[in-house]
């Protein structure tokens, strides 16, 4: 949490006119909002911790169910098309519904999903209780981007973004050391028991802490005020298929395509990676991936901030955006080396490398979304990428899967993560070239 938190950022031209004027440098407005940023944290790493245990236990099951890598891949193609179709289907319910009803309802799902893989003992079985958890978690995202945006002014959302998008490092993180340790101690089956029972735990917070802002009993006056001053006047809910006329909602669609994958390539197939290409005992994950993805939440905090500073020096948020996603892109490039470094560790800071920019990346990405589109249609149109993101993972799990079945090689996936970035922000920036507002409200 940043140490200003609570100190509306002065110097700065202010995005929200004549409201955001009326705070005077250095006023303090109150500090609740990040309260919210913290319950999405945890939100999120929950999230990560359930789609993170069969990765760390890719080895382990296909050596119990004798499964191949084309086999596996099918398993993670299934979470990957559920997850997609769900977040067109769910990004619309939290827009009806609210965040508070939909959030609580995704997690209880998903939770459950995550708890019936220790029930399955067929290939067939897997693949159904993999789909059930895509669609449950999918209602993540949209969630948590639409709780950015009822809870924090323009200019901190990137920042509010990264923090809660770290969440995905950290269940990262704490999955690999505590899955190897259940599965010793109780079998496979209870790691899977025990990670999705978590999530009926966040449900109660939640439910005892998220309110909208104005319905907040626990938010100040100031707060409240300083959270509006650059909000957009009220508007009237848009028919899902009205946002696929406007080339902002292609453009974060087509970025979500390109780079989603990505991130699910480094999920579900590095721990196998490092088993296989460096002898790493699932005992001894914990320690690689904990620092992949230390320097991801490190990245994901940094991308965020960067281009939040920026605008708070009196950048455009076109350029704070597009300049903290083109430092990301570049970083990504050297992961084309990991399939052939020689030691364990050079092949663990070149993932880390990655994995940081591409959440930097993602961070500024979830952001155009409450940039180019008012509140009420933000959790729709994060859902629409989400569809295609996932889309593009489905994609991507099928060439891996069939790219080390027939040359054994990771040689092709990291070349394909590479380029993903700067060709994604290419195509934002020839779609969206000023990050303009997409119009809904004329119509």
């Amino acid at each position: 949490m940043p140490e200003n938190s609570s100190i509306l950022p002065g110097g700065a031209a202010q995005e929200g006119g004549a409201v955001a004027s009326a705070f005077s440098p250095g006023a303090i407005v109150g500090r609740y909002r990040w309260v919210i940023c913290t319950l999405l944290l945890f939100g999120v790493t929950k999230n990560y911790m359930d789609r993170t245990v069969l990765g760390v236990l890719a080895d382990t099951l296909q050596h119990h169910f004798s499964w191949t890598q084309v086999d596996y891949s099918n398993i993670v193609a299934a979470f990957q098309l559920a997850y997609g179709l769900g977040m067109v289907v769910m990004g619309r319910v939290i827009d009806r519904l609210g965040t508070r009803v939909g959030y609580a309802v995704a997690m209880v799902f998903w939770s459950l999903a995550s708890m019936a893989h220790a029930l399955c003992n067929t290939l067939l079985g897997f693949i159904i209780a993999r789909a059930a958890l895509g669609l449950g978690e999918s209602g993540v995202f949209p969630a948590s981007i639409k709780s950015v945006a009822e809870w924090f002014p323009r200019k901190e959302r990137a920042l509010a973004t990264g923090i809660f998008n770290a969440g995905t490092n950290v269940g990262a993180i704490v999955t690999p050391f505590m899955v190897p340790w259940i599965t010793i101690h109780w079998g496979w089956r209870a790691a899977f028991i025990v990670t999705g029972a978590i999530g009926l735990i966040w449900v109660a917070f939640w439910w005892v802490l998220y309110r909208r802002p104005e319905e907040h009993p626990k938010l100040g006056a100031a707060e409240l005020a300083y959270i509006q001053s650059d909000r957009e006047a009220p508007s009237r809910r848009f028919a899902w298929a009205t946002l696929l006329r406007y080339r902002q909602t292609w453009a974060f669609m087509a970025a979500k395509f390109l780079t989603d994958p990505i991130w699910w390539f480094y999920l579900f197939w590095v721990p196998d990676f490092l088993q296989r290409q460096h002898g790493v005992r699932l005992t001894h994950l914990g320690a690689p991936i904990m620092v992949i993805y230390l320097l991801s939440d490190a990245g994901s905090v940094a991308g965020g901030w960067l281009s939040s500073w920026r605008i708070r020096r009196g950048a455009t948020v076109n350029a704070g955006r597009k300049t903290a996603m083109l430092v990301c892109a570049i970083a990504v490039l050297p992961i084309v080396f990991a399939s052939h470094a020689q030691g364990l560790w050079t092949a663990v800071l070149l993932i880390g490398l990655a994995a940081a920019a591409h959440q930097g990346f993602s961070a500024n990405l979830f952001t155009l979304a409450s940039d180019m589109f008012p509140n009420p249609a933000v959790a729709s149109v994060v859902g629409i990428g989400g569809f295609a993101g996932a889309m593009g993972g489905v994609l991507i799990a099928k060439v891996v899967g069939y790219a080390l079945q027939w040359t054994g090689s990771y040689l092709i996936p990291f070349l394909i993560a590479s380029m993903a970035y700067l060709l994604a922000l290419a195509i934002v920036h020839r779609i969206v070239p000023n990050l303009e507002p997409a119009p809904l409200a004329a119509e």
